[in-house]
């Protein structure tokens, strides 16, 4: 049996349920994983830190994870993640909804200043939507436009056609659906009555009606026991009245998560274990879900992932080195505090034997606070420095100066200031065991860069030894396992390419990089490239690298063309839908800063003076591939250069695709073409592909 990869409407309906216990938990931080998974990092009062998980991929879910379950966070957040953070940092979940019976939930998030909500489309191709206050669409992964609905940013969110929902049917109406069917009763159910296949035999069973019977043989008795049968399903799922399950097979492999028992799993022999609620079962169902498919074959000796330990263990220090200076701001606060308290020392012994009295007298909490309250009106500085009582706790927070601090009233103030002394200190040795734990993660992180050291030397052996034995030619596209091999190079924060004569060619992102190409990295022997357009990027072609002695070569033809292609296919020409252009070409001593006089010249633009070499009519196309030789790498730029240096490319011209959008058709593309997809996740994300993406809209040549 095939494990489950979608939530059905049956799970969201109950999943709902449990997730609205989460209201009021506040959003720390949002992340995207890849084109398909988001995770929402939320901080509840009673349960603490909040993991919520949604993914909309080949593995459609939303649920709630284990914190020591949850990826790492990613590098460079992308615009979607951006976005999100910069709309709910702060926002308080107000609660989530299934979308009439169908496989989408509507998440609300408040905040002050704006609300929001996100759409999460569980069926199809999946999608998140997320919408402002009216409804329009901000932001979403992916862009639907169809004859019925719409789903773009700046459009109206529109929802899919309404379906019936079975949970709130009448009788008559399931009697003139069940009627109106030509089949049996257990496809009526799954398709007219939009239960599914699974919970429309299983209600079949509760009922105890024949789930092969022709409509024509069923009568009023079966529609009745059917009905009931999902009165009962309604009931237990609103209700909250679950019994969680994990289903899992003869091997061990899971196959099913449910909210309750089924009786058509018990018949097929499935083992079940039993959760307290159903979010924790869908979080064991997934993470098992994934450990299995990621259950590497029997291919001989791989290659561990030194890289993602490396950073684990970076991140890692980062953190430490954080809470060693959250430790030294705690030690330091707890310190005035105390200081405070003595150098008020009448004012603080005064509401302390004050509260203290009245205690003694049985006075309630209530009532003290009511007249410490009528004290401040009055001006009295003791009760006007009380800011607040509480008595579960027996403390009383008092303001002096410009901190809170909190006083137990059962002690003196030498004792209060006693305590918080001790916490400083407690506080500081807390810092020296951080000290001590940022060593030993160093040393550990020193340990992994040996191994990857010992590992690639054993492999660069290996390699040699491979190629005495194997033929050259490999298919890579069909290898089930691709060795994974970087390399950080200065020049990959700009725009870059190799020409198919293996020149370097680099350009700016924008007016910054522009800017520091020219006065860093122009040498006088370089080429530097622009369109007559205005909004392209600076283009260099490198005669020698930038630590290495600048001298004259002779560039050939074949690499002028393509820088000339380069320039016109990163500039503006790409953004106004053009297929071609016009660049130029000048040396390095033509180009300046220095502005004719009474003229200026703005950041990351410059004067070209004397004679320009012209390239006209080059075609606005760039080739999107993947490098399986040595360096394991998306690469993008002219096709003639980049065709030549990987295992597969797509050519891309200007076009109807929002960046973002184009990027993610190409990784779905590349995903058709690779066997080995965990290679293609680690070293071709939609996001390393955007970054070769010429800024505008694109679309794949076929």
């Amino acid at each position: 049996m095939d494990p489950k990869r979608e939530l059905t409407s049956v799970d969201l309906a109950a999943l709902v349920t449990e997730l609205n216990r989460y209201e009021g938990a506040k959003v720390d931080k949002a992340y995207l994983y890849g084109d398909d998974l988001l995770r929402f990092r939320m901080r509840d009062f009673d349960r603490g830190r909040v993991e919520l998980i949604l993914e909309v991929g080949d593995v459609k879910r939303a649920h709630v994870a284990d914190p020591e379950r949850v990826p790492d966070a990613p590098g460079r957040p992308p615009n979607f993640a951006m976005m999100l953070r910069n709309r709910l940092s702060g926002a308080d979940f107000a609660g989530v909804e299934q979308f009439e019976f169908d496989r989408i939930l509507v998440f609300e998030f408040e905040r002050g200043d704006e609300n929001t909500r996100i759409v999460v489309e569980l069926f199809g191709q999946g999608n998140v939507a997320v919408l402002d206050e009216t409804g329009e669409v901000v932001q979403s992964l992916e862009t639907v436009r169809l004859k019925s609905r719409t789903v773009a940013p700046g459009s109206q969110y529109e929802f899919p056609s309404s379906r019936l929902n079975p949970l709130t049917v009448s009788y008559d109406a399931l009697a003139r659906r069940m009627e109106d069917s030509d089949t049996d009763v257990v496809r009526t159910l799954a398709t007219q009555l939009n239960l599914g296949g699974l919970y429309a035999e299983e209600l079949c069973t509760r009922a105890g009606v024949e789930k092969t019977i022709p409509i024509e043989e069923a009568g009023d008795d079966e529609y009745r026991a059917l009905h009931d049968a999902i009165e009962d399903l309604r009931t237990r799922l609103r209700s909250g009245d679950f019994d969680p399950r994990v289903y899992t097979d003869d091997d061990g492999a899971v196959v099913d998560a449910t909210p309750f028992p089924l009786e058509e799993h018990e018949r097929k022999g499935l083992d079940s274990e039993a959760y307290d609620t159903f979010n924790d079962a869908l979080d064991e169902y997934f993470y098992r879900l994934e450990l299995e498919d990621d259950e590497p074959e029997e291919t001989g000796r791989e290659r561990p992932d030194f890289e993602a330990e490396i950073e684990k263990k970076k991140r890692i220090i980062d953190q430490q080195e954080g809470a060693i200076e959250g430790f030294e701001e705690q030690a330091d606060a707890e310190r005035r505090r105390a200081e405070l308290l003595y150098a008020n020392y009448d004012l603080v012994d005064e509401v302390l034997s004050t509260v203290r009295e009245a205690r003694e007298n049985s006075v309630p909490w209530d009532e003290i606070r009511e007249t410490l309250a009528a004290g401040a009106e009055q001006g009295i500085p003791a009760a006007e420095a009380v800011v607040d009582v509480d008595g579960a706790e027996g403390t009383v927070t008092i303001q002096l100066d410009d901190t809170e601090v909190e006083v137990n009233v059962d002690t003196g103030v030498e004792k209060n200031a006693d305590r918080l002394y001790t916490e400083a200190k407690r506080v500081e040795e807390k810092k020296e065991g951080a000290l001590a734990a940022i060593e030993n993660t160093r040393e550990e992180l020193e340990a992994v860069k040996q191994r990857r050291e010992e590992w690639e030397a054993d492999d660069q052996d290996e390699d040699e030894a491979e190629e005495e034995t194997e033929p050259e030619d490999r298919d890579w596209l069909e290898m089930e396992s691709i060795p994974i091999r970087t390399s950080e190079q200065w020049y990959e924060r700009f725009r870059w390419f190799h020409t198919s004569d293996g020149f370097l060619v680099i350009g700016g992102r924008n007016a910054d990089q522009n800017e520091e190409i020219v006065t860093k990295y122009l040498n006088k022997h370089d080429l530097f490239f622009h369109t007559q357009a205005h909004g392209g990027p600076v283009t260099v072609v490198k005669a020698t690298g930038p630590s290495e002695p600048s001298e004259a070569v002779e560039f050939p033809e074949s690499t002028k063309q393509e820088a000339a292609q380069f320039a016109v296919s990163y500039s503006s020409i790409w953004k106004e839908g053009r297929y071609a252009g016009e660049a130029y070409m000048v040396t390095p001593d033509q180009v300046s800063k220095t502005p004719e006089s009474g003229e200026y010249i703005e950041k990351g633009s410059f004067v070209i003076r004397g004679d320009r070499t012209y390239f006209r009519d080059v075609a606005a196309e760039v080739a999107i591939g993947i490098q399986c030789e040595g360096v394991t790498q998306v690469l993008g730029g002219p096709p003639s250069a980049i065709e030549e240096q990987v295992e597969t490319s797509i050519r891309v011209r200007p076009g109807r695709y929002a960046q973002n959008d184009a990027a993610k058709m190409l990784y779905r593309e590349f995903r058709e073409r690779f066997t080995d997809q965990k290679f293609l996740r680690k070293v071709a994300t939609p996001d390393k592909i955007q970054e070769f993406l010429p800024p505008g809209g694109s679309e794949l040549v076929e």
